[in-house]
């Protein structure tokens, strides 16, 4: 009954607020979702009825209830249960999403194929933190109008999405909190008809008068003239009201949307008062000792710096301005810091018409989620000769957030793209420079990558930045025979293989190929011609990636070297911390040592 519910959205609080912090993962998101999710699994008859979720990290309630609350302390860790909806993990979720504004559209095609096929069951699609500030829901909210499927969409708005919304989306979503019109119908004349004869003929003409001034002064306007039934607002955390509507709305047939309102980090004081610090929460198991800089924080303060030389210097970003180290670009540069919300391909055709008036601008998007702007990459960008800089974090296995948020094709989309510059830095002085160098283009897109992790050296950003040649390479140890060509991250891991090739009487050359598009091909030629094995280390798919450029230019010269790739599979990678994958795929020291042994063997 209702009073149980209630005392098991406390329990599953409880849960989360006391295990999350310990194991890591999304805490706010989940908090906020609790009675919703409750509400959704006790109306509808799932796994039958179908539900959709946008975005996945929404989905911790979800797998409680759906029978995997005992496998909870195991999620985002190797071998685990994912932090995000997997079909393969279960037949409750029954659209996979790590990435946002995924869900109308794919819950629509889930309710025509239920048309098609005859069925009756009903489809609910969860949005929210953020996810409706994405232009493919509102291409699938007007292909759901125009259709007619009886389909359910639940806006789950808490203003948020990791940083705040922004947007006129989110101001229009707001109306409806600060309408003094429509607070006043709801109040005062409400409570005028307590003392009028024939008190309820009156109040029934007044409720149905209020829904429609209500639709004209709130955000129901804008889906009803998509053909899609609104309803609401209503209080998210109150389930007496979400259970009623909720039955009431699923009688009805055809689109309709059920705008309901929450509290990100909701049960907890420190994650509603700062619901993007315990967005996503780490697990609590003390300091590595390391005091370098993650390369996040190394961009965001260059950037903050090439900003007081440049007055042109800009800033985008997509809904994570602390996901992308942002947050010291802010602080100084609020006026050229723009985020447009989770809409990606917009960031980049945004830059794009920056850089035609002579604008400076940086786009900081993950390596995966960059993918979504190809077209406009190459399209708007390359194809206009644009000097638009792409700083891409996360690249290469980005750990427990798994197959989704990995970075390991950016290399693969980006090396078909004619006079696109790839460049992936060993460390953070290298970064800072090579942002610095980017200001130098004039015709030509930068891509700068650079994993989830912190630096190896203690960058001082008091030093001059120095300028390196677009293209060039780094010859760190000059050996014989067996040379190893490494980039970005895989660098210090190479040298660490160098040094104990020694022990074996080898004597490696070490190469940062610092750019990965253009090659030092002068450079590469002459270690081509005076070593018989070349292993090149990439954390990239191996598909298109640094050592199929290799591969390439050698197979073009005279030369008789072999040349060995040692890169990631061709294959999704699994959730896992950094380290635990970087050893199943054999890119860690010890497994590049291995296999440079065997194959010379």
């Amino acid at each position: 009954n209702i009073e149980e519910l209630k005392t098991l959205a406390l329990e599953i609080r409880e849960f989360l607020i006391d295990r999350i912090p310990k194991i890591g993962g999304h805490l706010a998101s989940s908090l906020g979702v609790v009675e919703l999710t409750i509400a959704i699994h006790y109306v509808y008859n799932t796994p039958e009825d179908k539900t959709v979720w946008d975005v996945g990290h929404q989905g911790y309630v979800h797998k409680m209830l759906t029978g995997r609350k005992d496998r909870m302390d195991t999620i985002r860790r190797l071998g685990g249960i994912s932090g995000f909806l997997k079909r393969s993990e279960s037949e409750y979720d029954d659209f996979g999403a790590g990435h946002a504004t995924t869900s109308l559209s794919a819950a629509l095609g889930i309710a025509v194929a239920r048309d098609r096929l005859g069925e009756k069951n009903k489809v609910v699609a969860i949005i929210g933190d953020g996810a409706l500030t994405g232009g493919i829901a509102y291409e699938a909210m007007n292909n759901l109008g125009n259709s007619n499927s009886d389909m359910t969409i639940i806006l789950n708005d808490n203003n948020m999405s990791i940083s705040p919304n922004v947007g006129a989306m989110s101001h229009y979503l707001d109306e409806i909190i600060t309408n003094p019109v429509y607070r006043r119908i709801k109040n005062d004349i409400w409570n005028i008809t307590e003392k009028l004869p024939g008190k309820q003929t009156i109040r029934k003409i007044i409720r149905e008068t209020q829904h429609s001034i209500k639709r004209a002064v709130t955000p129901g306007l804008l889906f009803e003239a998509l053909g899609i039934q609104y309803f609401g607002p209503v209080d998210g955390h109150n389930l007496d009201e979400l259970i009623r509507i909720l039955k009431r709305i699923e009688k009805i047939e055809g689109p309709k949307l059920l705008h309901v309102l929450t509290k990100k980090g909701k049960g907890m004081q420190e994650a509603e008062a700062d619901p993007i610090s315990f967005h996503g929460v780490s697990p609590s198991s003390g300091s590595t000792g390391l005091k370098n800089p993650d390369f996040l924080d190394v961009v965001g303060k260059t950037l903050s710096q090439l900003a007081d030389m440049d007055g042109k210097v800009t800033a985008i970003t997509a809904a994570m301005i602390e996901g992308t180290g942002l947050k010291h670009f802010m602080e100084k540069h609020a006026e050229k810091l723009y985020d447009v919300g989770i809409a990606e391909e917009h960031a980049v055709l945004f830059a794009a018409g920056l850089a035609t008036q002579g604008i400076r601008p940086f786009v900081t998007i993950y390596s995966t989620f960059l993918q979504r702007a190809f077209d406009q990459i190459m399209h708007d960008v390359a194809l206009q000769h644009l000097p638009v800089v792409f700083l891409m974090d996360r690249a290469g296995l980005v750990g427990a957030d798994g197959p989704t948020h990995h970075g390991n094709m950016d290399l693969g989309y980006l090396n078909v793209i004619p006079g696109m510059i790839i460049a992936s830095p060993k460390d953070g002085v290298e970064l800072r420079n090579m942002m610095y160098s980017s200001l130098q283009l004039k015709d030509k897109p930068m891509a700068i990558r650079y994993p989830k992790e912190k630096t190896t050296d203690a960058v001082t950003f008091e030093e001059k930045f120095e300028e390196i040649p677009i293209g060039s390479w780094e010859m760190l140890e000059d050996g014989k025979k067996v040379a190893i060509i490494a980039s970005g991250a895989m660098v210090p891991r190479a040298a660490q293989v160098c040094n104990e090739l020694k022990e074996d009487k080898i004597i490696p050359t070490l190469i940062n190929a610092r750019f990965i598009k253009p090659m030092d091909e002068d450079m590469l030629k002459n270690v081509a011609e005076k070593h018989s094995h070349i292993f090149v280390v990439e954390e990239n798919n191996i598909i298109n990636g640094l050592g199929t450029n290799i591969l390439s230019f050698v197979n073009k010269i005279d030369v008789k070297a072999k040349v060995h790739l040692l890169g990631l599979p061709d294959e999704f990678t699994e959730h896992g911390t950094r380290e635990e994958l970087l050893n199943i795929v054999g890119l860690t020291p010890a497994k590049i040592k291995e296999k440079i042994l065997e194959i010379l063997k």
